[in-house]
Parts: C-alpha cells; sequence; structure tokens
C-alpha cells in the first residue's frame, strides 16, 4: 500500500519522501552538509505522448511515488511512483521503478558526484512493495495483482523478469539474510516462504493470521526469525521455514490491565527493528502512538515495554544503530521526533543539532508533505466485507410461525385460508 508520507534511514542517510518528491541528506551532526531532491514530475525522462483508443493524448498517473527501500549497504535505493496511461486502465496501466545507483546517494558526502539516476524500468502493474536481495543483485517488486518481479541491479537496461505469483493482492515482500527464500504477505491472512531460485517450490506457509498481513520483517540478525503485522491488530514472531508460529501480541491490549478498543480497525504500517537491543517498533496507521516492544529471542516471545503517544498524526518511524528512533509526523514546526531509551523509557529526546538541521530542511520543503496531509491512504479499504443474510432470513421466519401458532387456520401469509367448494362437508363433524 501507499503511503502519505514516508523515512528511509540507513546508516547516516535519510531519506523523507511526500507526494512525488523526495529529499535525502545526513543526519551527522557536521556543518558540511548536502541536501539532495529528487521530484518524480519534473526530473524522469518523459517519454513520448502516448494516445488512448479515441486518438487523444492520454491522462498521465499522479506520479505519487507508492514505495521505496535501500540496499541493505545502502549503495542503491530504489523507488517507485504511479505514472502510467490511466485510460488503459488500472491493471493495464505501466508503472515506473527507477533505480539509483552507487553515485546516486553518495552525493551527501561527495558534492562531485551529483545524482546519476540510473534508466527507468517499467512493471505491468501497481507496485505495493520494493526489496533489494541481500547480495544486492536484484530488486524484487511486488504488485498489486499478487506477482513479484526481479529487475537486475548489474544489467540496468535489462527487463523484469516474472518470479512467483499469488492468486490476491500482495502488501509486502522480504528476502532471508542468505537470499535462499522470498517470503511474501497477501491480503488472504497468508504469509509464503519460497525457494529463490526455484519460486515455484514452495517450502511454508505461516497461518494464523484472520485479517490481510500489512508487513513483514526478517530479522536480521536472526535470520530464523520472522515478524509479522496484520488488519487482525496482532503483532506474531514465526519460525518461518517451518511456518511455526512462537508467540502472538494482541495489540487491543498489549499491557495489562488496558481498556479494550472494541470494533476499531487498524494495521501496522511499519515494522523498524534495532540491532543494537532487539527492540521493535510499531507504528499503526490510525493511532498517533508508536508500540514497543523486546524480542527476546533465547525465549523466542516478544516482551511489550510502552506505547509513545503523539500529539500529531505519525507518517513514518524508523531506527537508526546508536542514535535512536527517528518519528516523521504531520507538524511544521517540529516535522522529527528522536526517541531515546532514557531509565528503561523511551521518550523524546532535548535539543538535537541533528534533529533541527533535518527539520530545517524539510520546514523549507514542506510543500511535498502539505498535500498528502489530509489524504487517506491507510488499510481500510482492504478489509474484508461481511454480508449477514441469515439473521434477517430468521427473524423473519419467526415471525410467520409466531403468526401461525396465534392462529392455526392461517395461511403463510397470515391470512385465512379459503375454503373449496364442498370442503366443509367433508370434515367430520366436532
Amino acid at each position: 500500500m501507499a503511503s502519505s508520507a514516508g523515512l528511509a534511514l540507513c546508516g547516516q542517510t535519510l531519506v523523507v519522501r511526500g507526494g512525488s518528491r523526495f529529499l535525502a541528506t545526513s543526519t551527522a551532526s557536521s556543518d558540511d552538509d548536502v541536501l539532495f531532491a529528487y521530484d518524480c514530475s519534473t526530473a524522469a525522462e518523459k517519454s513520448q505522448e502516448s494516445k488512448g483508443e479515441d486518438g487523444q493524448p492520454a491522462d498521465k498517473g499522479s506520479d505519487t511515488i507508492l514505495a521505496s527501500t535501500f540496499s541493505k549497504s545502502g549503495s542503491y535505493f530504489a523507488l517507485t511512483d504511479d505514472r502510467g496511461d490511466a485510460r488503459r486502465g488500472a491493471d493495464a496501466c505501466p508503472k515506473s521503478a527507477r533505480l539509483a545507483g552507487p553515485s546516486a546517494l553518495p552525493v551527501l558526502t561527495v558534492r562531485a558526484n551529483c545524482g546519476r539516476l540510473w534508466p527507468s524500468r517499467t512493471v505491468v502493474r501497481r507496485c505495493t512493495a520494493l526489496t533489494f536481495t541481500a547480495s544486492e543483485e536484484k530488486l524484487l517488486v511486488a504488485d498489486k495483482s499478487g506477482d513479484v518481479y526481479s529487475f537486475s541491479v548489474l544489467e540496468p537496461q535489462g527487463c523484469g523478469k516474472l518470479e512467483l505469483g499469488h492468486l490476491s493482492m500482495l502488501l509486502d515482500v522480504a528476502v532471508s539474510p542468505d537470499d535462499c527464500y522470498v517470503l511474501t504477505a497477501d491480503r488472504d491472512e497468508k504469509i509464503r516462504v519460497s525457494w529463490a531460485a526455484a519460486p515455484h517450490s514452495i517450502e511454508s506457509f505461516c497461518l494464523g493470521h484472520t485479517e490481510f498481513v500489512s508487513r513483514i520483517f526478517v530479522v536480521p540478525d536472526h535470520p530464523e526469525l520472522l515478524l509479522s503485522a496484520s488488519g487482525d491488530r496482532t503483532l506474531r514472531l514465526w519460525e518461518y521455514r517451518s511456518g511455526r508460529e512462537l508467540h502472538c501480541c494482541h495489540l487491543t491490549s498489549p499491557q495489562e490491565p488496558a481498556e479494550p478498543r472494541g470494533d476499531e480497525r487498524f494495521a501496522a504500517s511499519r515494522i523498524t527493528y534495532r540491532s543494537q537491543d532487539g527492540c521493535v517498533a510499531l507504528l499503526c496507521d490510525c493511532i498517533p502512538a508508536v508500540y514497543v516492544f523486546q524480542l527476546d529471542a533465547a525465549r523466542q516471545q516478544l516482551v511489550y515495554r510502552q506505547r509513545l503517544t503523539f500529539r500529531h498524526r505519525v507518517w513514518d518511524i524508523a531506527f537508526e544503530e546508536g542514535r535512536g528512533l527517528w518519528v516523521l509526523q504531520d507538524h511544521r514546526e517540529a516535522p522529527l521526533v528522536l526517541c531515546r531509551p532514557v531509565g528503561g523509557q523511551w521518550q523524546a529526546a532535548p535539543e538535537d543539532a541533528a534533529v533541527e538541521k533535518v527539520s530545517a530542511h524539510l520546514r523549507g520543503n514542506w510543500a511535498m508533505l502539505e498535500g498528502v496531509a489530509g489524504v487517506d491512504v491507510g488499510f481500510s479499504g482492504l478489509y474484508k466485507a461481511t454480508f449477514d443474510n441469515v439473521t434477517a432470513y430468521l427473524r423473519k421466519k419467526e415471525e410467520r410461525l409466531q403468526k401461525r401458532r396465534q392462529n392455526p387456520a392461517a395461511g403463510p401469509n397470515g391470512q385465512a385460508k379459503k375454503m373449496k367448494p364442498g370442503e366443509a362437508s367433508l370434515r367430520c363433524p366436532s
């Protein structure tokens, strides 16, 4: 699913995206600061104007960035946008997948290499998630029709290759740290674990969620473990090769005692992890709060720590090793908050030079975030609709039976039966 605004961190490189633009800078507190800006609507190479079936110029997509990701080392950064011929229909619309090469993001520290963009690739349908393989040789792209395509990083001109398919919309894709497995999460509550070398060969299914699986995350320093979040308001821990569920945390009441949330629906929009202490942070799309857990790998369980609440809508979160949790929120004066553990509890850090530096960049480019501030792009449309026509049928049936008990001579519609000629004479006298 596309998010209104996003935050990505790799090392000290921080990227904030909103609408069709993204900004990249460094979180280092140094005077030699470089800001890299990119706009999909103007920086992309314009293809020859396409025409619809009526011969008129075809409408183009919005250029909104749908998803983005760093490679493991931070050498590559990929994004996908919503560019395409809208008149061909949503499912036939070619979307752009752009791959930024090694000289694109080091522009943050090396002024001479100013943003070389690799050629754009096109995919058949709207993308929902991106991830690089651990070897950084391929970029995997999941789309709304349930397919996963791979694009070669080593051959920038190469076309995409269909790797695997689902019958359901894909919401997230991940790879194991050894590149042996491709993990996919879909709208039909399933997590599939497939062999990367032979994607048609399925190793296991992780089954247990009762709603769509919104996010999956393979724990980097415990490569046998998988975290998943769903519209059923749970965070689950899996041993994904066997498909065995190890632990389930219900977000309705993560800490006892707690007030139940009734029928309120919400799903996780981001799972981020800090290897330094095994801390897991979870952001839900309808709640201005961040849930913090501790991963106890030895006991194979998640321990709830606390709930960070914010006054403004939280767009995204990301951990920076050694520094803390970055929080991107809908507040122009303080768009970024850095949270750090103090006495075992996470809290917003006081004045920080890096936070102020990056926040100043965002305030100067607030227009890219202001346009998406009121856009509802959550997971509400993914919940399965239920129709209960049995209850109404049983109620009406009971009403008819009650009427017949009260008036046995009445017909099925509550009216007295009409006697046929001669029927009275055939009845036995009472």
